[in-house]
């Protein structure tokens, strides 16, 4: 409740005051400028009428200046609304990103699996080559070769699939932080605002 008060009494602050241009000054000077017409001795038409237009104009540009500071209100609503979609945007990203290194440490492990056969089929080879059916050696051997050839290739699909994944990772990594700084930039901005109106208001 006390947030939402503080909110309040800001937001009717700024329908005031406007974009911190003396717009509750404007309005002192014409209920003086109104009480003082009303209540001076009668002048000339055209003295009177001079002092009404005047008090027209001072009207217009209050309301003018509670016109833009409500667009302006509702403008920081709907960028709210944004960055809040643009969070969760990242939250869903950052988790899919968990998962596509989880993905990728599996296929890493695959790989690791693969070389060891690898290591074990070239075990296997030293051993057939010391038969002495070399014909049936020389089948067996090519049939290894591309076995090897195979998971070579495997090997190097899964290489390049987890560089390609640490590549994505860092780019999305380096998006999230560039996204925070300007938050960060966009806070500090509107402190720096409001400490430039606080003194203002209170010479007031």
């Amino acid at each position: 409740m006390g947030a939402v008060t503080d909110d309040e009494v800001i937001r009717k602050r700024l329908l005031i005051d406007g974009d911190g241009a003396g717009d509750d000054r404007r309005i002192n000077v014409l209920l003086k400028s109104f009480t003082k017409w009303c209540n001076s001795p009668a002048g000339t038409p055209e003295e009177g009428f001079t002092t009404y237009q005047r008090m027209l104009g001072t009207l217009a540009q209050c309301e003018f200046s509670m016109g833009k500071t409500l667009m302006v209100y509702d403008m920081n609503l709907r960028e709210m609304e944004n960055y809040e979609k643009i969070y969760t945007n990242i939250e869903e990203n950052i988790t899919s990103a968990h998962d596509k290194i989880s993905e990728c440490k599996k296929e890493i492990q695959r790989a690791k699996r693969i070389r060891k056969n690898r290591q074990e089929y070239d075990a296997l080879a030293k051993v057939i080559q010391q038969h002495p059916d070399r014909h049936e050696t020389l089948k067996q051997l090519e049939a290894l070769d591309k076995e090897l050839q195979q998971l070579s290739n495997i090997k190097e699909n899964v290489d390049a699939k987890l560089e390609l994944r640490k590549k994505q990772f860092h780019v999305l990594l380096s998006t999230i932080q560039e996204l925070q700084q300007t938050l960060e930039n966009d806070e500090k901005s509107d402190s720096d605002e409001n400490n430039q109106d606080a003194p203002l208001e209170n010479g007031e």
